[in-house]
């Protein structure tokens, strides 16, 4: 029982910061101080997630997925910039 209720607590305040953020992110848009292209690269695993989620048919299946494209982006754009920096492109 008291699981249960740490486990709800603990989503609930998750999802109340996860909204804080996207309220930040959108007055800041509205007020100029950010960008919308910097504020829409955070949407970037959300897609991901959405697009896994209808080709796998289980969250389970499409969060791994998520991480895992996710983790071989970061791969590849850390290789991209270190060569980048290197050869002087």
């Amino acid at each position: 029982m008291i699981n249960s209720l740490a486990i709800g607590i603990t989503l609930g305040l998750i999802v109340i910061g996860v909204i804080g953020i996207l309220v930040s992110g959108v007055i800041n848009i509205i007020n100029g101080k950010s960008e919308f292209k910097r504020i829409a690269v955070m949407l970037v695993p959300v897609i991901i997630f959405g697009i896994s989620y209808a080709t796998l048919g289980t969250l389970d299946q499409a969060g791994v997925a998520t991480v895992v494209l996710m983790v071989a982006v970061m791969m590849i754009s850390i290789f991209v910039t270190g060569t980048r920096g290197t050869i002087k492109f």
